[in-house]
């Protein structure tokens, strides 16, 4: 349950006056597991192709279950239905002591900002300014029967794979604007772009640097009433532009500049005694895949969830198509399961398994994101097993 926040720190941020009249929320989610995980690195190039040791590790993890935060959410009514609206969402590392602002997975900081957005709402919509959700984040989401976990099928195979129709960092969109609608019998429509502002290295008198370059765009149409949930997305990155090492000009590499587009379709329906889920999605890159890494592929899951006991078990298959030019296509199939146990409204227990498997065309490793190390090479398999707890406030 999320707690009112009456403390002295927030009420010495604002005025005696907008403090009286703005709802501020503060909440978070604390998720900690230990994950033992086991993958081989493929093969060294050659006629022999004598394969590389793999790796196994044992090692605890932060936001396996759901990312760790903390967030601060909060809305000011301005008279006749309308009313400002901001969320700050801070992504947090309690395994290793990696604070509000900073990722040990990246070491960089500012990449552990969530959502950091303020906007307005009235009876027409939410607009809002600043890093927020894609519409393929949220339907992503929606409808995966692991609850969008690190051990999950969709979440693993389009994350490494390049989509930003994942329940991942590469669907929050930096730069956005965003507009949702409000509930009409059940459907909601969102759009969101995302400004490129992008600088390769010339300077912005020149048509080097614009705000479309590596610009993003989604739009999403949601239908959710009872036991139903339909999802349709689109998505696309604009002018996609990768910097030329080699200035003076030209900046941009040779086979960039061109889009890369996504769609997306997904949903549930919740029998009661079993819940099923089902989603199917589709890349399509007009640049230089060696350039950008990012091929042209397919991707479809479908999954089970049923109430066991007091707990909630899922099970899930997924199967990854990448289109290769000259060769087979590449192939990757996974499946996991994951039992989620309440102890309170606030807090559970949790056991997953997953596993990964590639054939010798991929180009892309893909593979379980809770797996750290060099593994999910052309050819291998890898998986990862592990329990934790998640509490949120």
């Amino acid at each position: 349950m999320q707690k009112k926040l009456i403390a002295l720190a927030v009420a010495g941020l604002a005025s005696g006056a907008s403090f009286a009249q703005t709802n501020v929320t503060m909440y978070g989610v604390l998720d900690l597991a230990y994950v033992y995980s086991s993958g081989s690195a493929g093969r060294l190039p050659g006629p022999l192709g004598i394969k590389i040791p793999g790796t196994n590790t044992f090692s605890g993890l932060s936001g396996v279950g759901a990312g760790s935060r903390l967030g601060f959410k909060g809305e000011e009514a301005l008279g006749n239905g309308l009313k400002a609206v901001f969320t700050l969402e801070y992504g947090l590392e309690p395994d290793n002591n990696s604070g509000v602002g900073y990722s040990s997975q990246y070491g960089e900081f500012g990449l552990n900002a969530r959502q950091q957005f303020v906007g307005l709402a009235s009876n027409y919509g939410t607009v809002a300014l600043g890093r927020q959700y894609s519409p393929g984040f949220n339907a992503s989401a929606n409808n995966d029967a692991l609850d969008a976990s690190d051990f999950g099928i969709q979440s693993s195979l389009s994350a490494f794979h390049g989509y930003t129709i994942t329940p991942n960092s590469p669907a929050r969109f930096n730069n956005a604007i965003t507009y949702t609608s409000n509930n009409y019998s059940g459907f909601t429509v969102s759009a969101i772009y995302g400004f490129g502002e992008s600088n390769l290295g010339g300077t912005y008198n020149d048509k080097i640097n614009s705000i479309n370059d590596n610009s993003k765009v989604g739009l999403g149409l949601n239908y959710a009433n009872g036991p139903i949930n339909l999802d349709a997305v689109y998505q696309s990155r604009v002018s996609v532009a990768v910097a030329n090492p080699n200035n003076p000009p030209p900046y941009k590499l040779p086979g960039t500049s061109k889009s890369i587009n996504e769609w997306y379709v997904g949903g549930s329906y919740d029998f009661k005694v079993v819940k099923i889920f089902g989603s199917y999605q589709a890349l399509d890159n007009n640049n230089d895949v060696l350039v950008t890494n990012v091929e042209n592929s397919y991707l479809w899951t479908t999954g089970i969830s049923a109430p066991i006991g007091r707990g909630t078990l899922g099970l899930s298959y997924g199967r990854l198509v990448s289109d290769r030019d000259f060769v087979s296509d590449g192939v990757t199939w996974g499946a996991g399961t994951q039992y989620v146990y309440p102890l309170s409204k606030r807090t559970s227990l949790y056991g997953a398994y997953s596993y990964f498997s590639n054939n010798r065309n991929i180009l892309v490793p893909s593979q379980a994101i809770a797996v750290p190390g060099t593994v999910g090479a052309a050819g291998e398999s890898n998986y990862a097993l592990g329990a934790g707890i998640t509490h949120s406030f």
